[in-house]
């Protein structure tokens, strides 16, 4: 029997990201308009510590950082097939909305763009020796979504166990 192994592995947990959305083809209250204050948590691998013994420096997450904040600190999330957005992009240029238009607002959804968003930034920083291979979405302290992949470019090591 073989199993995957990742090497070491180490978290960084993101929040106070305060933005609305709503799921517009829901039947029930999703549909309308509501918020949550957002958090993020990854999980980071790497098959071998750096200079300093870190899989990942979090200083070097200030990016990632950036990009969280700018897309959900005070921002409307809204579906690109929602059929208000005309008005939604009304909204925003009128500047009563910060407003961001995804593929699918939600938390499930939202793991996975920011896994996509943490493995864009390693690999161009650490060149495949560490990625993201979980991420976590929480709109509340009840509910979360998570996201779990190994990229394709990080290094598998198949290990066999007897």
């Amino acid at each position: 029997m073989s199993t995957l192994s990742i090497g070491f592995t180490c978290s960084k947990h993101f929040q106070g990201y305060p933005c609305s959305h709503r799921q517009w083809k829901h039947s029930g209250h999703c549909r309308f308009v509501h918020g949550y204050s957002r958090s993020f948590t990854f999980w980071f691998a790497a098959k071998s510590l750096d200079q300093y013994g870190f899989v990942v420096d979090f200083s070097g997450l200030k990016n990632l950082e950036i990009k969280l904040k700018h897309h959900f600190d005070h921002t409307f999330l809204v579906n690109f097939d929602d059929p208000l957005l005309n008005q939604w992009k009304k909204l925003h240029e009128e500047g009563a909305l910060d407003l961001r238009i995804m593929e699918n607002v939600g938390m499930e959804a939202s793991a996975e763009l920011v896994w996509q968003w943490a493995n864009l930034i390693l690999l161009e920083q650490d060149k495949s020796r560490t990625c993201c291979w979980r991420t976590e979405a929480r709109e509340n302290e009840f509910n979360a979504a998570t996201y779990e992949k190994l990229p394709d470019w990080y290094e598998k090591n198949e290990v066999s166990h007897c």
